[in-house]
């Protein structure tokens, strides 16, 4: 497509979709879980392969598969407009919405924690969905231009802490000693613990696939996709293990065990509490690049599906710029960041979110994908979508094991779906 999305602004993009608070909070937990720090750093580097192994399927889709859309255009085109249609449905609260809201919320907890600076309750957070709204809707290059210049400052603050932050363990010889971790250390992790560490480390790897939303609109895409899921998944698994790494070492596990502002904490035991503030900073200028790309690419899923008949004719695009699935994104973001800090939700997301992936990526096993005129090449094919698809689901199969509601809230979720779309199928052919 001439004109439009390059390989850089497409990596950016996903990158921004994937760094947001997950990697300065998720260590905490997971060390309260596991119990020691080099296994809490193993699941993330198996999060990263797992979500690279994701990436290179989607990107072997894509080429199957072209145009805007991600799971809603795979699913409807290989298997069944209502299971595409399911898919977009989960995007639209699950896979946007409810992470759009939850980031926002973050960003103010992270702003008054750095610049000690009281707003009313809500006005920095919606301050940022809107602005993020208007960015994207007005112009598409512009809209980008900001979020290039914004990510690489992000991933510049973030190098520049993992390069300050081991200088200062390597100097000071830091961990604690190991005789002050002992009674927070277990000596065996259970399968079933590691598995729900990697569902929350899941989280904080979503948006690897970002750049499928706008294959369509980007230049060169059987060239620029691929090239842009890589580099970013690649990238980000790095910088990933790489933080994760300070963080864990830079104080006794106790104090990091459980904690959610882990990040933060590490950042004040290195620095005092000057870097706790800095580092504050860092995660709220990554928590808007965050919000403004789930602004951006959320919309393109809805106005594909306009565009099928399945949403209203007014979310449709009449240009590259789709303001009305842009401002329905906007609006049902603002009313979740108001009804609740939605942290229950995060497992149901993640439940539905996986699923919704794995069936995606199962696709690539139907003859009549596989056999596609033209289609690229998948490196390690068929083993790279299998290990996605039994990580996957293994994964959040032990999730749910342990917090069955969360399942039921999912199958909920998926019926009601299917309820609206048979609904507006018999609206559109009774007309």
């Amino acid at each position: 497509m001439k004109g439009g999305i390059p390989t850089r602004s497409a990596a950016a993009l996903v990158a921004a979709n994937m760094i947001g608070a997950g990697v300065f909070t998720t260590s905490g937990f997971a060390l309260a879980d596991l119990g020691n720090r080099e296994t809490v750093l193993l699941a993330w580097l198996i999060g990263g392969v797992i979500a690279l192994c994701g990436a290179l399927s989607y990107a072997g889709l894509a080429s199957r598969i072209p145009g805007n859309g991600g799971e809603y255009l795979f699913l409807s085109r290989a298997l069944h407009p209502l299971v595409g249609f399911l898919a977009g449905w989960v995007s639209l609260f699950a896979g946007f919405t409810a992470p759009i809201a939850v980031a926002a919320h973050g960003l103010e907890a992270y702003v008054g924690a750095s610049v000690g600076v009281v707003l009313p309750r809500g006005t920095l957070g919606a301050t940022a969905i809107i602005a993020c709204g208007l960015v994207h809707g007005i112009d598409r290059h512009a809209g980008l231009r900001a979020q290039d210049i914004a990510v690489a400052a992000k991933i510049t603050a973030i190098l520049l802490f993992i390069v300050v932050g081991a200088a200062v363990l390597l100097g000071t010889g830091m961990p604690p000693p190991a005789s002050a971790d002992t009674a927070i250390v277990s000596d065996s992790v259970s399968l079933s613990a590691f598995a729900v560490t990697l569902v929350w480390i899941s989280f904080a790897y979503s948006g690897w696939n970002a750049a499928v939303y706008v294959a369509g609109e980007l230049e060169d895409p059987e060239r620029t996709l691929p090239r842009a899921l890589w580099i970013a998944t690649v990238g980000v698994t790095l910088v990933y293990v790489a933080l994760n790494a300070v963080f864990l070492w830079s104080a006794p596990i106790e104090a990091l065990s459980g904690k959610p502002e882990v990040g933060a904490i590490a950042a004040e035991a290195l620095g005092g509490v000057w870097a706790r503030a800095a580092l504050s900073g860092v995660v709220a200028l990554g928590l808007v690049t965050s919000i403004s790309a789930m602004v951006m690419v959320g919309p393109r899923v809805y106005a594909q599906m306009a565009s099928d008949g399945l949403f209203p004719k007014g979310l449709a695009p009449k240009d590259p710029v789709p303001r009305g699935a842009i401002a329905l994104q906007v609006g049902l973001a603002l009313a979740a960041f108001f009804i609740g800090e939605l942290r229950d939700l995060l497992l149901y997301v993640g439940f539905l979110l996986g699923l919704s992936a794995a069936t995606t990526v199962a696709c690539l096993f139907l003859p009549s994908v596989r056999s596609s005129a033209g289609a690229a090449r998948i490196p390690g094919m068929p083993w790279v979508p299998a290990v996605f698809i039994l990580a996957t689901l293994g994964s959040a199969g032990f999730a749910l094991a342990r917090e069955p509601m969360q399942a039921g809230i999912g199958v909920v979720t998926l019926a009601i779906g299917a309820l609206v779309f048979w609904a507006q199928r018999r609206r559109v052919a009774a007309r």
